[in-house]
Parts: C-alpha cells; sequence; structure tokens
C-alpha cells in the first residue's frame, strides 16, 4: 500500500526488512547496540559480524536517538539504529517514539538517502502497545515527509499480519486526506 505524502511516498509492505533494497534500513535497537532478538537479530545475523563490530566502537545510543552504520552484507548501503523507549505508560514514551523515527530521518538525510525502510520500532520485546505506535510512526513520518525533499520513499516493513494490519489501520486514520496510490 502506498500513500503520496507530499512530493514522497510512504509505503507499507509485509516482508523481511533484511532483504529491502534501499539506501538505509532502520535497526530496533537496544541503548547498547548489541545484537538482540527479533528485528535486531535479524539484521544483525544478516549484516555479518562487522555489524556488532561498527555498534562496539560506536559505544550506545541514547533511548529516542540513533546513531548510523555501514551496511555491510546487507542491500542496504546503511544501517541506522534507532533507540525507541520500553513501554512504561508514560508521556514521555510517546515523545521519545516520535524522537526515534525523527533522529532516524534525519540521520538518513544526512548521508543523502533517498529511500528508507523502517520496523515498528518499540512494539517487539520493548512492550509498545502496536495500535498506539503505528499511530505515532505513520504521523510522524507522514509530516516529515511533507516537509523535506530529500527522502522520496520511506517503507515500513512487517513480518507479520498483527504489525502490517496495526500500521494498515493507523495509515487509514491519520492519512485521510492523503492520497493513495497502490493497493
Amino acid at each position: 500500500m502506498q500513500y503520496q505524502c507530499g512530493p514522497n511516498i510512504l509505503e507499507l509492505v509485509p516482508g523481511d526488512i533484511c532483504h529491502q533494497k534501499v539506501d538505509a534500513i532502520v535497526n530496533a535497537a537496544n541503548d547498547q547496540l548489541i545484537a538482540g532478538g527479533g528485528v535486531c537479530g535479524a539484521i544483525h545475523k544478516a549484516a555479518g559480524p562487522e555489524l556488532s563490530v561498527a555498534c562496539q566502537a560506536i559505544g550506545g545510543c541514547p533511548t529516542g536517538e540513533s546513531r548510523i552504520t555501514p551496511g555491510f552484507k546487507l542491500a542496504a548501503k546503511y544501517v541506522i539504529h534507532a533507540v525507541g523507549p520500553m513501554w512504561h505508560s508514560r508521556s514521555a514514551d510517546a515523545v521519545q517514539l516520535e524522537s526515534a523515527y525523527v533522529s532516524a530521518l534525519t540521520l538518513a538525510s544526512q548521508h543523502n538517502c533517498q529511500s528508507i525502510a523502517f520496523p515498528a520500532i518499540s512494539t517487539g520485546i520493548f512492550g509498545y502497545p502496536l495500535d498506539e505506535a503505528a499511530g505515532i510512526a505513520i504521523r510522524t513520518v507522514a509530516q516529515y515527509l511533507e516537509h523535506q525533499t530529500q527522502i522520496t520513499l520511506v517503507r515500513f516493513v512487517f513480518m507479520n499480519d498483527e504489525t502490517f494490519e496495526a500500521f494498515r489501520y493507523a495509515a487509514r486514520r491519520h492519512l485521510a486526506s492523503t492520497t493513495v496510490i497502490g493497493k
């Protein structure tokens, strides 16, 4: 499913983020930037051991921020490690999640990326409620795309139907006035 956001495209697709042919993929990282489970573990495995070495050299990343490394063995040139919040049911959680998305988009722009793929940050072991996280992600990315032209494609990639459906519902809710260009 594709949406027109200003001159840019926001896509929702099922699949494996590790196989996306985009300039950068986003890793739903922990603040230590070490390989974990889920998306993070899959990205580290697909990129090869050089990714862990590069992450160790960075030394960590605060919640709500992101860091960038080469993609190594991935199709993507870069991996952007975005650290979303662990869910604690505080208003600060939403602010930190939004900040993680904006930080990743900003890093991608600074590195001349035209395309980027995101997972559903913080919705796995970090426990962020899927519906709420999807709304924050869609709204934040759409607003970013409306006001810049460096990134022409943002793709959300989901490995399961539940996450895909939550994001599709959020897109219908938050992008009601946006042109749908694919289904």
